[in-house]
């Protein structure tokens, strides 16, 4: 099937195509892996659509509350599934929405719409636990459509570039390769390897080397409808959410340990990256599948 699929650009610096597909449903809850995912001026359909925000409606992220990492999503017949360990599912309507609410997210504020009491005392019940006081009580939001929550335009070069809940950009880009070569110097400090999950990117490249995606700027996807084109604009600082075991939501500091060894970023200040931050640029509508063909050429400064 592979071999029908439109082929990349023979002249460009780099041929690469695409291993992995994630949407993260809700804001640092767990991903899904996808084999297909629709283009939208704000990334990957449904990334990043929902938020957790305390009373205030300032958002909530595995930073606080690690066993975020444990509340997996799914999609099912026009749903949102959420499980957790201990918990009933929660069912919510893709389109459902029932009131108002504004929220923060970093330093933006934007109108959301709240997702009603059941959705709200699931969250509290599955987090409560290890949540500190002033986060016993949370809400689910989600982005409304009509909103432009704007990227940084110190970043995309002045261009209008538009996200939902993510941190900040549409768009996070890791490599397989990129992976392997930190769990080479995992596996040389003693520490067992992790996977593409730690860093909760949207779309994952093959056939590169590490740490290629940091060297290119504008890429494009070839789709079997068209060709999307993409701009990688910002390294992707890391906190301390890489450290988060998915499977279990405990922290080590193995992670971060490693990237502090060669990761440094002096873009951003010495700041610890991987990955990088991207925005949409063409191919609103299209579909983006595993194994299609991505060609770049690099970037300089």
């Amino acid at each position: 099937m592979t071999d029908s699929l439109p082929q990349a650009d023979a002249s460009a610096d780099l041929q690469a195509r695409i291993a992995e597909l994630w949407v993260y449903p809700v804001k640092s809850c767990a991903g899904v892996a996808m084999p297909e995912a629709e283009l939208t001026p704000t990334g990957l359909a449904w990334d990043r659509a929902w938020m957790v925000v305390d009373e205030t409606g300032g958002f909530v992220t595995q930073r606080e509350l690690p066993r975020m990492a444990l509340i997996q999503p799914a999609f099912r017949l026009g749903q949102l599934v959420l499980r957790a360990p201990g918990m009933l599912a929660l069912h919510l309507s893709l389109e459902a929405a029932e009131f108002p609410r504004r929220v923060r997210v970093w330093d933006d504020e934007v109108d959301a719409w709240d997702m009603g009491d059941v959705a709200a005392q699931w969250f509290s019940d599955f987090l409560a636990p290890e949540a500190p006081p002033a986060l016993k009580k949370l809400r689910l939001v989600r982005f409304d459509p009509e909103v432009q929550r704007r990227c940084s335009e110190k970043w995309t070069g002045g261009r209008a570039a538009f996200a939902q809940f993510a941190d900040g950009f549409s768009v996070l880009v890791t490599s397989t390769a990129s992976v392997a070569e930190l769990n080479r110097r995992l596996g040389a400090a003693g520490e067992a390897a992790v996977d593409q999950r730690r860093f909760r990117a949207n779309i994952v490249l093959a056939d590169v080397e590490p740490h290629d995606e940091d060297r290119i700027g504008a890429w494009r996807v070839h789709t079997a409808e068209g060709v999307a084109a993409l701009e990688n604009v910002k390294p992707c600082s890391r906190c301390p959410i890489p450290n988060i075991d998915p499977d279990t939501a405990q922290s080590h500091p193995a992670v971060n340990d490693a990237l502090q060894a060669y990761r440094q970023d002096r873009r951003l200040g010495g700041a610890l990256t991987f990955g990088m931050n991207a925005i949409v640029l063409e191919g609103d509508g299209l579909v983006l599948r595993v194994g299609q063909a991505v060609s770049a050429d690099w970037a300089f400064d």
